[in-house]
């Protein structure tokens, strides 16, 4: 028999450190402004960990997304319908969050203390015109494009690699199964470096308040709390309008997805409540078949909070940016080429807390001139957590509605079942 062992009051989750290195370095940053500027190099730490994860975690996941969807062609039509709705809805979700950050502005004013050695050069570069652009994202090498962080570059081989791989079929499966190992591995070497994530954070937290004071808080504030008006607006008018045309009982829905929302949103891992959804969507009526496919591909395809946040917390630091870099702009046309970026490599994290982190700093050093994008993310980091429960319970909710839209979709929504299960 296995006993259950306490853990000493003193035994910390990392959730919690995470949350006393942002109070520690907040008050540090407040009551010795003189020394908190000069503890950065311990953030610089924290934010090289991250950048060494960004090449092999993007190729990796993005081509076992590709790749490894022989499941969806075996499928056939509600594997192309599922994609399709997925995409549709994370694309609305990305655009409404785009919508939100815009007119509420939550980084401007903020001023990214860093490295200005290099700045003046990233100034003076003329922008990249449409073709320019275009040549740019074709990679002339896949070992340069990781060296130098190019997540664009590294997408499109992926993008390719993993259409290559995909075609040539079983002679391809040991390289697939390669980069499966590789996927889980980086995931785990991320886990790794979150263990300094606490003191990455603190630092982070103490050298913006040290430069600038309290009052960078309530920026940070004011994204939060857009984050959550966003995604409040997108349960409502994007999900329940779905809910509404695919008709489905709304009250005994409810009643099925509210255990499993409420684990993830205290988790912040939508794995962690994987298996109760899965098991309620069976009471309310969705074929154990669909439920089986449509959910963990859900998990890959669908991250609707997680897309949205991506969206809100990039433009956030370009905005933020924008105050720091005189002259810098990120337009309308670049910041959709920013989204269709996250779009992508966001695929597959949502199992994984804070791995968020990584894709958004991947994308952010494409766009924006270093190393703000970097130092930008360090300081949301410190109130990541708070975000990342609304956004894993919202992935949770959003893969919950698939499943039952697919069922009515083919036909196979029992709603007599549905409105006497809860």
């Amino acid at each position: 028999m296995s006993i259950a062992i306490k853990k000493p009051w003193w035994h910390l989750s990392l959730t919690k450190q995470i949350l006393l290195g942002l109070a520690v370095g907040g008050a540090f940053g407040h009551f010795a402004p003189q020394y908190a500027t000069q503890i950065g190099w311990l953030r610089d730490i924290f934010i090289h960990l991250i950048k060494a994860i960004i090449a092999p975690l993007v190729f990796s996941t993005v081509v076992v997304g590709i790749a490894g969807g022989g499941d969806v062609k075996k499928l056939g039509r509600l594997g192309f319908r599922s994609i399709l709705y997925f995409e549709i809805v994370t694309t609305i979700a990305l655009f409404l969050g785009l919508l939100v950050v815009n007119v509420v502005g939550p980084g401007y004013g903020i001023v990214l203390q860093g490295d200005t050695g290099a700045l003046g050069a990233v100034v003076q570069t003329h922008p990249k015109t449409l073709i320019e652009t275009i040549v740019h994202i074709f990679p002339s090498s896949i070992i340069q494009a990781m060296a130098t962080g190019d997540v664009l570059q590294i997408v499109v081989f992926s993008v390719l690699f993993g259409i290559a791989l995909n075609s040539i079929g079983e002679k391809g499966r040991p390289v697939l199964q390669w980069c499966e190992s590789l996927s889980q591995l980086m995931f785990k070497f991320t886990n790794l470096v979150m263990m300094y994530a606490p003191i990455g954070v603190g630092a982070a937290m103490a050298a913006t308040i040290g430069h600038q004071g309290l009052e960078v808080l309530t920026n940070l504030g004011m994204l939060i709390g857009s984050l959550y008006i966003a995604l409040i607006l997108f349960t409502v008018v994007v999900l329940g309008s779905v809910i509404w045309i695919a008709r489905i009982p709304l009250m005994p829905f409810i009643h099925a997805v509210r255990e499993p929302f409420t684990l993830a949103f205290v988790t912040t891992s939508s794995e962690s409540a994987l298996p109760l959804a899965m098991e309620n969507m069976e009471k309310f009526g969705v074929p154990k078949r669909i439920v089986s496919f449509v959910m963990p591909t859900g998990y890959s395809f669908n991250l609707d909070g997680t897309t949205l946040y991506l969206a809100m917390a990039s433009v956030f630091i370009a905005q933020a940016v924008s105050t720091t870099v005189p002259g810098f702009h990120l337009d309308f046309a670049q910041q959709v080429a920013m989204m269709l970026t996250l779009m992508i490599t966001s695929k597959g994290v949502a199992a994984v807390p804070r791995a968020s982190l990584v894709i958004l700093l991947a994308c952010v050093n494409s766009f924006l001139p270093a190393p703000y994008g970097a130092i930008g993310v360090a300081m949301i980091f410190g109130v990541d957590e708070i975000m990342d429960m609304a956004r894993t319970s919202i992935n949770l909710l959003g893969n919950c509605l698939a499943t039952v839209v697919m069922a009515r979709w083919e036909g196979a929504f029992d709603s007599e079942m549905a409105r006497n299960s809860f």
